[in-house]
């Protein structure tokens, strides 16, 4: 038989259809569909951006989770965190006030104070795990109680406010910005794309994923496991801080129940967008579009009354189910 008559003879293999891919991208395009037929208002700039603005500080924290969950972490304290850094930095403004006066330099104290802060948190959890061998989840869920309870403290049960000539000063960091766009935008949109090109073309990405994917075949690859993960954790606590530099402006307070659920957002946009929950592969476009479909989420049933807002957890927490079983797919990850 001739070469030629093989190749007809020979059944043709169609590409496989990744459905871990294709599904967060399928998603976000319904959801903005459904919006427009539901609310005319829905693609209106006021409300594309402030879903943005919104969505930028659970969409941040969210990068630094992808790195943790592909080199097979976890973090449940990250929202806990973000109280107790807000509750810490907004304590810290009043005090330097009172000594420097309202300006510039304490609303630089005050970020340099967020950014050492979500540092040293990320670096306690992170030591802890990889030294003193604690499980991710033991770990984190009991710093989740230390640093909310931490901040119930800092403001006696009740709430911790930025004094008002601060306030003022500060707010333009959250409501200011660029052409028409706000600055929590901007930092999200930049820290994606390093965040992307961070997990892609450098060895530290690809460690992350070499973690993840076998602890035992990385060690023998001479990858410093123990330092990778602790810088996982780092970097998702200096994440955790650049969120709050860009959260406080907006309410100019901090309590017991800022950043309340956050870490179920970020991991969740984690996983809707692709990276595998055991680890080993990850992809920031993907929770960038996870943060995006969780955020449309909510703001459509804000704009309708199709389904009550209440059910927004709900909602979500199905979303989250289905991203599971997609992960389930042979061959999914890829």
């Amino acid at each position: 038989m001739s070469s030629s008559s093989m190749a007809r003879s020979a059944p043709t293999r169609r590409p496989k259809v990744n459905l871990a891919v294709i599904a967060p991208i399928v998603a976000l395009i319904a959801l903005i569909l459904i919006g427009m037929a539901l609310n005319p208002n829905f693609l209106s700039y006021a409300n594309i951006t402030n879903v943005l603005a919104r969505s930028a500080f659970i969409g941040i924290i969210a990068i630094g989770m992808t790195f943790v969950i592909t080199a097979g972490g976890l973090d449940l304290s990250v929202g806990s965190m973000a109280a107790f850094v807000a509750g810490l930095m907004i304590l810290s403004m009043n005090v330097l006030v009172q000594s420097m006066g309202p300006g510039l330099p304490v609303i630089m104290a005050g970020i340099a104070i967020a950014l050492a802060t979500g540092l040293a948190a990320g670096f306690i959890n992170g030591i802890l795990i990889t030294r003193a061998g604690i499980e991710a989840f033991i770990l984190t869920l009991g710093t989740m109680g230390i640093y909310r309870s931490l901040v119930t403290w800092l403001a006696d049960g009740g709430t911790l406010s930025l004094g008002f000539e601060m306030r003022e000063l500060y707010r333009p960091v959250y409501y200011g910005g660029i052409m028409g766009i706000s600055w929590p935008i901007i930092v999200f949109a930049v820290l994606a794309i390093l965040g992307e090109i961070v997990m892609r073309h450098t060895a530290f990405g690809r460690h992350c994923a070499a973690i993840g994917s076998n602890e035992k075949v990385a060690r023998y690859s001479s990858v410093a496991v123990l330092r990778v993960r602790l810088m996982t954790y780092v970097l998702l606590g200096v994440l955790v801080g650049i969120a709050v530099v860009m959260y406080v402006p907006r309410l100019g307070s901090a309590s017991a129940t800022t950043g309340l659920l956050w870490e179920l957002e970020a991991i969740a946009a984690v996983i809707i967008g692709g990276t595998l929950l055991k680890g080993g592969f990850g992809r920031v476009w993907g929770t960038v579009v996870g943060v995006l479909i969780l955020s449309l989420i909510g703001n459509l049933l804000n704009l309708t009354d199709f389904v009550s807002p209440y059910l927004n957890g709900a909602i979500q927490g199905v979303v989250i189910i289905l991203a599971v079983v997609l992960q389930r797919n042979p061959g999914a990850a890829r």
